[in-house]
């Protein structure tokens, strides 16, 4: 039997870091990863995904092209062999990267190999029983499928088996309108896809503002995507749409009554599960929500004391970049006698349709719900010249503070950059610091963040 000082189980966000950082403090460390080395993010996930995004853009740049005074004289064409080899360039790039960072740790061993525990400090690994003193979990989330009458008859596509689709879908039905939903439509759209997204809440990304949700399917909608929404009683059967073998038939029903189309694949795109059901976490005592999420306290503590979760896994967090920081409160508490806590962190992450979607913080639902006295600016992208230089003035930015302390509680941005300029809005609200702060800051023109100051000298009461 090895025995470690700790085991790091799972290579996506958290994992490699944590584990390279455990060994360079002296600590004999394992990781395993059981497929590929990077996780969700570098292998299916953000990386290869907003690969596409960039490929599609291009193509959205050159068909607009003419609005620009530019003109194309041979037709546009998109080559998905092309675009797939540049995917698989970047992220194998990637994968290579990270994998050659864990291999060249000193003090630190990587497993390839599916781990199970075997009680609260053993776990096997192909056949090897590994000890270890502390175990860490990163192990992440895959696709979830819904139970939807005859969805499992067909060859339906999850985000990872998209990503290996060799010819463009000639009509992609979506099942599914939230952020990865979202992102895969416009993509396949730009590349020349007929696009059909089906959403069973009443509106698409129903955790955001009705008005958010409303300006997005606007802008999808602008590029000829279809949408329907509040869809009930859906069933899907095979069809041979333009004699493909993956071709499908959906019916469904919605506010405009009985509807019916048909495609040639269908993405299913309705939400993440965690990978924990093959872990035996029985065995080691570890418990788990309803969903099948690990249970971790404020400083990712499973109830087991000794055993960590980070990642998706934990349900604390559905982002790469929440997952880092999962790595960065466990590694400053164990290593620095930090006291550092989950709760600490500002809710913040963006939907990456053309242009962006940043969310930080409150909502203006969230914010009525706090019962605090409620300031809001706001303002649309076609006031700001950045956006009208670049012809692209769709969306709005909206930020709001409590009027009795002064500080920012949530801000929104739809418009063009704003997954870069919500970061200057993100730091103040970390330092906790008053929106005259921004106010009465120089910001570089023409910019999408130098309106940000003109934007919170225009605030008012949220309901006014």
């Amino acid at each position: 039997m090895a025995h470690y000082d700790c085991l790091v189980i799972g290579s996506g966000q958290a994992g490699p870091a944590l584990a390279v950082r455990l060994a360079k403090s002296g600590l004999k460390t394992a990781i395993v990863e059981r497929y590929r080395i990077g996780g969700t993010c570098v292998n299916v996930g953000c990386i290869p995904t907003k690969a596409l995004v960039a490929s599609a853009r291009v193509a959205h740049v050159v068909q607009n092209a003419r609005a620009f005074g530019v003109h194309v004289d041979a037709p546009m064409r998109v080559d998905m062999a092309e675009v797939q080899a540049r995917m698989d360039q970047i992220r194998s790039a990637s994968n290579e990267s990270v994998t050659r960072w864990l291999e060249e740790t000193p003090g630190l061993r990587l497993i390839h190999g599916h781990a199970r525990f075997e009680s609260p400090h053993e776990v096997t690994v192909a056949g090897e029983v590994l000890e270890a003193d502390r175990i860490f979990l990163n192990v992440g989330g895959r696709a979830s499928v819904p139970e939807t009458p005859g969805l499992a008859g067909i060859d339906y596509l999850t985000n990872s088996s998209i990503l290996e689709v060799k010819a463009l879908p000639e009509h992609l039905v979506i099942l599914g309108g939230s952020y990865i939903g979202l992102e895969f439509a416009q993509m396949f759209r730009r590349f020349g896809s007929k696009v059909s997204v089906l959403e069973l809440a009443p509106r698409l990304i129903a955790r955001e503002d009705a008005d958010v949700s409303s300006a997005v399917a606007d802008i999808l909608e602008k590029e000829g995507i279809e949408i329907h929404t509040g869809v009930t009683k859906l069933q899907f059967e095979r069809g041979s749409y333009a004699g493909s073998p993956t071709g499908l038939r959906a019916r469904f029903e919605t506010a405009k009554g009985p509807l019916e189309l048909e495609g040639s694949h269908c993405l299913v795109a309705v939400g993440r599960r965690p990978n924990t059901d093959d872990l035996a976490l029985e065995r080691a005592g570890v418990l788990t929500d309803a969903r099948g999420y690990i249970l971790v306290d404020d400083t990712l503590a499973t109830n087991v004391p000794h055993i960590f979760a980070l990642g998706d896994v934990n349900g604390r967090g559905a982002f790469t970049h929440t997952a880092y920081n999962d790595y960065e409160i466990v590694a400053d508490n164990l290593l620095d006698q930090a006291t550092r806590r989950v709760s600490d962190r500002i809710s913040a992450y963006a939907l990456f349709i053309d242009p962006p979607l940043a969310r930080i913080g409150l909502s203006a639902e969230g914010a009525r719900k706090t019962g605090r006295t409620i300031l809001r600016a706001r303002m649309a992208m076609e006031r700001v010249g950045r956006a009208r230089e670049r012809s692209e003035t769709d969306g709005f930015m909206e930020i709001l503070v409590d009027a009795a302390t002064e500080e920012i509680l949530g801000a929104t941005l739809l418009g063009i950059e704003a997954d870069e300029a919500i970061h200057s809005i993100l730091d103040l609200m970390s330092a906790r610091a008053s929106f005259r702060v921004l106010q009465h800051t120089v910001h570089i023109h023409p910019t999408v963040s130098e309106l940000l100051p003109t934007l919170v000298g225009d605030l008012k009461p949220l309901d006014a």
